[in-house]
């Protein structure tokens, strides 16, 4: 005697050896026994053989027409065999039984389970929706397969075309323009990337890193909303003294200005003046909210994204000719030993003379010029000669708080390598034309806006020839504007900490390898810069804490010793962790992005100007057995074959391979090693602003998985970078 069964809804047969009055031993084909319940034993049957009937009652199952025995089923509840006999025949034999079975229980949409082997036939109602739905499924698959099969012949359509990112990287599973590139790609045994890639969906590569970003951090678009822009308080007094800012020719958001009185008295007063965007715009207020969704300006070659909108920025950068709102930071200086004896913040209007274009001086003014006025150069302007006794003085006194700085520091700051300016162009300038222009910040030192140019054409769309052009670090308006920055945001974070007034910090616990720069409410150390306490506050136009600190600022220059009860952010605030997760976010995005471009644009360099082999250093041991290097005249590292056996610092010649403009990938071969080995060293000097081992490319991270099982749904642009 043979039985038939439900194993946890899958049908078994097999001989039965023994029985009671609740179970059953029985034994499949495969000699597995197994105890059976009496109220899960189906059928009991001699003939045919239980592997027989399963294949017959399969067989039997796929012809039974399922509308004619929804036909024939009663209302009420009822059994398989009864159903069997109605529909084949009243001697309808065990197959049949077992096939009918077999059907109704694949049939859900036609007949709901009801039990062990019972059935209830679906309401007509509920039948019509369940077919619909099947229909439309059988539709949308049609749809999908049809899809796949246009992008295996190496056509994308339009549907997948618009859904490109999402399914790249913030997939719906479900949707079907998602499931036909899993068919293709499986089907064409093609990454999904490389798929779309030859399928036409990527118009432009450039456009695939923009509209990707856009699509990760924009999702809105980069367009502001209609707001009205705040004007200054109308009483703000205006401050006796002449400022002028230093920054690069295409910088619009002009966050800082320098002013210097006194000199030749013995006592000088240096003036840290910062736009004040923080008298108007209040906390909580819709322009607060748009700054806390953007969270900070976004650098790319050839472009940006403001925090602000445009409206906004021009009332309170500090442009020339006209007294602007500041906050202002007076830093008196004992001229003979450049010693600070005291420091006092001010509220007001700042008269800004001149706004200075470091990219259009940095040839002029030099250290020898600065300490030699006897030396003239031709065309230098009247406005810089009239601050030459001025910025002597500043650079003199940036070169002692640096030293002081790296005695805290325990070493000198070290920065070997020069910044790199990025800027676009239409046309292919003439043969051999490169002209630097402008220059970027790697460090702490420039946050106040020393290395800030920007280009405010139109939006790049990827064919521009780009001039990539290089300006030494530490150059003298560099280092006047970088120590100054320093100074007022140490002096600020120190006063917040006084005056018991939360504020946004940077610390870093010490130079140790590994131990990293992080924000906290904590006025701690920062060991990389030395100095007791470091708060960002010199950019509030294109940096949201900055803008933050800046109203905590206002609080303790307008209420001193009561200020901590009339800041808008108390102590233990969960507001202010917030913003910092937020900014931490966010920033780290926008320097990723930052990065990526500058990367994308050397790329097109090396292809402009048909690169393919460049001199570089060996400087860490990278994947897959290779070596990176750095290019020695380009912003580029890459991995190169055949430098394993190379210490760190030799110089070598490398081969360019392909370049991959979606992956921003290029790889190199070992053509030759340019030093002496024995002059080699492994243990050189090292750039504090290393890091950019994390600029060489890697496969982007794709969120399509081809391998789902089958039905399963579910700028100098380095301005801002800091350590």
């Amino acid at each position: 005697m043979h039985a038939l069964f439900d194993e946890a809804g899958k049908f078994l047969a097999g001989r039965i050896l023994s029985e009671a009055e609740s179970s059953a031993q029985i034994e499949l084909d495969s000699g597995k026994r197994v105890k059976v319940k009496a109220a899960n034993i189906l059928l009991k049957f001699d003939k045919p053989a239980p592997a027989e009937l399963l294949a017959q009652a399969r067989e039997i199952a796929a012809g039974v027409e399922l509308p004619l025995a929804w036909e024939f089923a009663p209302e009420e509840e009822f059994g398989f065999a009864e159903l069997a006999r109605d529909y084949f025949s009243a001697q309808a034999p065990v197959t049949e039984q077992a096939g009918m079975l077999v059907a109704l229980f694949e049939a859900p949409h036609y007949f709901r389970r009801a039990g062990k082997g019972r059935f209830r036939k679906a309401s007509a109602e509920v039948l019509q929706q369940a077919l619909a739905a099947i229909e439309k499924k059988k539709q949308i698959q049609a749809q999908i397969d049809a899809w796949a099969a246009e992008l295996v012949a190496g056509t994308c359509p339009q549907p997948v075309r618009e859904q490109l990112y999402k399914i790249l990287f913030r997939p719906d599973k479900n949707a079907p323009e998602y499931k036909a590139v899993v068919e293709a790609s499986r089907s064409a045994q093609k990454a999904p990337l490389d798929l779309l890639q030859a399928a036409g969906a990527i118009d432009s590569s450039y456009q695939f890193h923009w509209k990707r970003f856009l699509f990760d951090n924009f999702p809105k678009g980069t367009g502001f909303p209609p707001l009205a822009a705040p004007q200054p308080p109308a009483d703000l007094p205006l401050a006796d003294v002449q400022a002028y800012s230093i920054d690069d020719s295409a910088t619009t958001e002009i966050d800082d200005a320098l002013s210097v009185q006194g000199l030749g008295t013995g006592t000088v007063t240096l003036g840290i003046h910062i736009a004040a965007p923080g008298l108007a715009i209040q906390p909580g207020g819709d322009l607060d909210k748009l700054g806390r969704t953007r969270l900070s300006t976004v650098y790319m070659p050839g472009y940006k994204i403001t925090m602000l909108p445009d409206e906004v920025v021009q009332i309170y950068t500090l442009d020339e000719g006209r007294a602007n709102p500041a906050v202002s930071l007076y830093v008196t200086i004992d001229e003979a030993t450049l010693a600070i004896t005291a420091t006092e913040t001010r509220l007001e209007r700042v008269p800004v003379t001149v706004n200075l274009r470091h990219d259009q001086l940095d040839h002029i003014v030099t250290e020898e010029w600065l300490q030699d006025a006897s030396i003239q150069t031709e065309n230098t302007p009247q406005a810089l000669l009239d601050l030459r006794e001025q910025l002597s003085f500043l650079h003199r006194l940036a070169k002692q708080l640096k030293a002081q700085r790296e005695v805290v520091r325990g070493k000198p700051e070290t920065f070997n390598r020069p910044d790199y300016t990025f800027r676009l162009s239409a046309a292919r300038p003439p043969e051999g034309a490169n002209a630097p222009a402008g220059g970027s910040a790697g460090s702490e030192a420039a946050s106040m806006g020393a290395h800030k140019p920007r280009n405010d054409g139109a939006e790049p769309d990827g064919s521009e020839q780009v001039h990539i052009g290089t300006r030494k670090r530490g150059a003298p308006l560099d280092l006047i504007v970088a120590e100054a920055a320093i100074v007022a945001n140490s002096t600020w974070g120190n006063m917040l900490a006084e005056h018991g007034v939360p504020g946004i910090y940077r610390s870093q616990a010490s130079l140790a390898p590994g131990v990293k720069v992080r924000m906290s409410t904590k006025a701690l150390p920062h060991a990389g810069i030395g100095v007791k306490s470091y708060a960002w506050a010199t950019s509030p136009l294109r940096r949201y804490v900055d803008l933050v600190n800046q109203w905590q600022i206002i609080a303790c220059a307008r209420h001193g010793k009561t200020a901590a009860l009339a800041a808008p952010f108390k102590p233990k605030d969960a507001e202010l962790f917030s913003i910092i997760s937020s900014f931490d976010a966010a920033y780290s995005a926008y320097n990723g992005y930052q990065a990526g471009m500058e990367r994308f644009w050397t790329l097109k360099y090396l292809q402009q100007n048909q690169i393919t082999e460049l001199d570089a250093t060996v400087f860490k041991e990278g994947p897959n057995g290779s070596f990176l290097v750095r290019a020695d005249t380009l912003p580029l590292v890459l991995p190169v074959l055949g430098a394993q056996q190379l210490p760190r610092g030799a110089r070598v010649r490398v081969k360019l391979g392909e370049i991959d403009e979606i992956t921003l990938d290029v790889a190199g071969t070992l053509v030759a090693r340019l030093d002496d080995p024995l002059d080699a060293s492994d243990d050189g000097p090292v750039d504090e602003d290393e890091g950019d081992e994390e600029a060489v490319a890697g496969p982007i991270a794709i969120a399509v998985d081809v391998n789902e099982a089958e039905g399963e749904g579910a700028g100098g642009t380095a301005d801002n970078r800091a350590p």
